[in-house]
Formats: C-alpha cells, structure tokens, sequence
C-alpha cells in the first residue's frame, strides 16, 4: 500500500515539476525571443526643401488623403518577473487610410475633417510570436480588425503653418480600438509646405480604457498597463 502510494506521489510530482518546467521554460523562452532592438519613436521627417519665407497656407485649402509612407502601430513595455525589458515592443503597418480637410475662411485656416482607418490585424513586430499573440489576446484583431479616429473639434492652423517650419496642434476626436470607443485628445508635430503634409502623434492610455487586458504568461511574463498608439501620416492632396 505505501509503495503504491509512494509510487503515485512521485508520477504527481513528476507531472507538476514537469509542468513548472514547462511555464517557466515558455516564459524564458518569450522574453529570449521578445527581447531585442526597439525601433525608434516616430518623427517628422526632415524638411527635402529650406521653408518659404513668403508662403501661405492657402495651398493647402481642400481635401488631403492618406498617402504612400504613412504607418500607425503600438509601443508596449514587456517585463520578465517583475524586471523591466531590455526593450519596448513595438509593431507597426502602413495599411493606413482615411482623408484630412482643411477649410479657408478669410485668411484664416482651419482642419475641419479628419478620419482615419488603421488595418490593426495587419500590425507587424519584430517577432512573429508576438503577432500572432496579439490576433486574439490584448488587441484581439481577429475580432477588433479595425481603429479609426474621427476629428469631433476643428483645428485652428497657425498663420505660417505654409512655411514649412513644424508646428504643434492638438486633435480632440472619437478613437475607436477594440471596439470601444472614445474622446481622446492627440498631440501632433506637423509640417505643411506645398503639396506634402506630414503629421506625427501618440497617446498613451491604460488597456482598461478600451476594454484590454494585458497579455501575461504565468506570471513570468507581463505587459505594463499602459499601452502607446502611435502614428505618422504623409498626406497628398486629393485635387493634385
């Protein structure tokens, strides 16, 4: 009898030793693979042409759709036990669509409409494991495979906005990811001259702001609570 027992508390053991081995082998084994390089944040690009000083922003009145070099994508930042990661994940997808409008009224310029389409089950990282995590867990974008923005407050550009020099606006709008939506206000770095406007943003917010839970893997791995959107868009006018 106590060899029988004996003998049935080694096999448990050894299945839940096995076990144990197992969740901390894929935690490692996740954080081995995840670790790595970040790409850098997103940025205006430089200026191809030295700014006009007697330029106006009137060429820019009409419509503006999103053109060839624009992505979006997430920064998140892993940890492993407790310990930060060497490095933020980060993925991104140039399957970016939508349309800017910019109204004159007198000699004054505003954006008056903006919406955007981000193909989020396109977003790729430096890790395909990562990706794939992402499909249905946190983003869930085999469910959710869409974020869009839609401007909800006009913008009121500066009188040099056409100088080419970069300027700061902010956008307040109706931000829809993973099926939640809501009002956000996005800080930009923009630069409007002649035929090319270029805007770059993020916003950080909490996973529970858009009904998220941050992916984990036996409390080995876990992703902080805060999640970055970011995004660079290149704009073509739609009349050109």
């Amino acid at each position: 009898m106590n060899l029988l027992r004996d003998r049935r508390n080694l096999i448990i053991g050894g299945v839940a030793g096995a076990a144990l081995l197992g969740a901390v082998a894929l935690g490692i084994g996740y954080f081995v693979v995840f670790a790595g390089s970040s790409p850098q944040k997103l940025a205006l690009s430089s200026p191809t042409a030295t700014p006009s000083s007697d330029s106006t922003p009137s060429a820019a009145a009409g419509s503006w759709t999103v053109a060839s070099g624009s992505q979006a994508g997430y920064r998140v930042r892993e940890q492993l036990a407790g310990l930060s990661a060497p490095s933020d994940a980060v993925g991104r997808t140039s399957s970016v669509h939508g349309s800017v409008t910019i109204a004159a009224d007198g000699s004054t310029y505003s954006v008056t409409a903006v919406s955007i389409t981000v193909d989020v089950n396109t977003l790729t990282s430096d890790r395909s494991m990562r990706d794939q995590r992402i499909h249905r867990m946190g983003l869930e974008s085999d469910r959710y495979p869409t974020a869009t923005f839609v401007l909800s407050t006009p913008i009121s550009l500066p009188a040099d906005a056409g100088k080419g020099q970069a300027f700061q606006i902010s956008a307040t709008g109706k931000l829809t990811l993973h099926g939640v939506t809501r009002t956000v206000t996005i800080p930009i770095d923009a630069r409007l001259s002649g035929s090319q406007i270029e805007l770059v943003g993020s916003i950080t917010f909490p996973f529970s702001d858009f009904g998220m839970t941050p992916p984990s893997i036996g409390g080995f791995v876990s992703v902080q609570d805060n999640a970055t959107m970011e995004f660079q868009l290149k704009l073509a006018n739609a009349g050109a």
